[in-house]
């Protein structure tokens, strides 16, 4: 399965109608993120079969000019979020790689998929959009994923990542969890947890190219 058809099946389902219902609403009534068009950008670089690594967050950044449909990714030239901020502090010190770009399609286009479990926000307001769908919808992409048996990396960060493990399954993935890259968190399990090394040494040991991180 692609993943148009994916998202054609799914938006056949009752929770699908009502959550594109409630997503219209919102941005008809408030300023949300990312912008329309690009709420399912992610979707656009690879499919299912050209995925090497699924790196899964939490919702959309929710401040202006930040979140471009890629979890982590921010729209090129904005200043970087303290989440990324950490994100590259850890593959510096990880990799000794130094990114200065919070753009992160280089790395969609190798194949990875930066995927949020919630796939849109209110301005401002971080978990606005939980629990009204997109959970259910995120957890049929990881499905689908965890059936296709060419080998992947889940890479999940933060609790609301880690509870979609129990879909993940298949004995061809890699799954690695830790603490998310928020402030808040990162201090406790982030940091140190080498995700970029890891991730290049399980694709290598399955004849696939590494990710370029930088």
């Amino acid at each position: 399965m692609t993943f148009e058809e994916l998202i054609v099946e799914e938006s056949k389902k009752e929770y699908y109608i009502q959550l594109m219902k409630y997503v219209s609403d919102e941005y008809h009534s408030h300023k949300c993120y990312p912008s329309f068009d690009d709420i399912f950008n992610a979707f656009k670089f690879n499919d299912i079969n050209k995925i090497k690594v699924v790196i899964l967050g939490q919702d959309p950044y929710h401040e202006p000019f930040q979140a471009h449909g890629l979890a982590f990714s921010i729209v090129d030239g904005r200043p970087l979020p303290k989440s990324l901020i950490n994100i590259y502090k850890e593959l510096y010190d990880d990799l000794g790689i130094t990114r200065l770009t919070g753009d992160l399609s280089s790395w969609a286009k190798q194949g990875v998929f930066l995927l949020n479990t919630v796939l849109t926000v209110r301005e401002h307001e971080a978990g606005s959009h939980r629990n009204h769908g997109w959970e259910i919808f995120t957890t049929r992409v990881i499905e689908e994923l965890n059936k296709d048996d060419s080998p992947k990396v889940f890479l999940l960060w933060g609790n609301d990542a880690i509870q979609k493990k129990s879909f993940i399954t298949n004995e061809h993935h890699l799954v690695i969890t830790s603490a998310h890259p928020s402030p808040l968190s990162a201090y406790r399990g982030f940091f140190g947890s080498k995700p970029f090394s890891k991730i290049n040494n399980f694709l290598q040991s399955n004849n696939l190219t590494p990710i370029d991180w930088e």
